[in-house]
């Protein structure tokens, strides 16, 4: 008989909050991680978050890190280690930069595996949600995510263009 995991929930209150909500996210990590934010912060340059982001891409070649964020210039000046890991597992990092379709979107968040998600409910807000195992509301943000990836462009490559 399997172990059943419930559902839980946990509301933000802050930008802290939100980025260990994400850290903690992340360590549950098995096959793809979607995020869309307005630009990611420097804790994308974190060790311990780029690190856990290479287990996960370490563990199977076919596990996916997809990120689209409104202003990529943050992850190209600030943070090096995200664009290393990038050129590293080139096959399965994408980060793309929206286009004027999805220009509008304010609500950053993160989904894990399509069952977990840290979500803000703007991005000038800490305010938010974590939730773990609650793949209903996660696939409402999948199916946003998949909307806002159509409407981007690749933005930041890990190779090095040269003559």
């Amino acid at each position: 008989m399997g172990v059943s995991i419930l559902k839980q929930e946990q509301p933000l209150s802050g930008f802290k909050e939100y980025e260990s909500a994400i850290d903690r996210a992340l360590a549950l990590a098995l096959s793809k991680v979607r995020i869309f934010d307005r630009r990611l912060s420097r804790d994308y340059n974190d060790a311990a978050r780029i690190d856990a982001l290479r287990h996960l891409l370490l563990d199977n070649p076919a596990n996916r890190l997809l990120i689209v964020v409104h202003e990529p210039e943050t992850i190209r000046t600030q943070c090096p280690r995200l664009v290393t890991l990038q050129r590293q597992f080139g096959h399965a990092v994408a980060i793309h930069r929206t286009q004027s379709l999805a220009r509008g979107v304010y609500d950053p968040f993160c989904v894990i595996d399509g069952s977990h998600l840290v979500r803000r409910f703007h991005y000038n807000s800490g305010r938010g949600v974590f939730a773990v195992n609650d793949p209903e509301r996660a696939s409402d943000l999948v199916q946003r995510f998949e909307e806002i990836w159509e409407a981007s462009q690749p933005a930041v490559t890990g190779t090095v263009l040269g003559l």
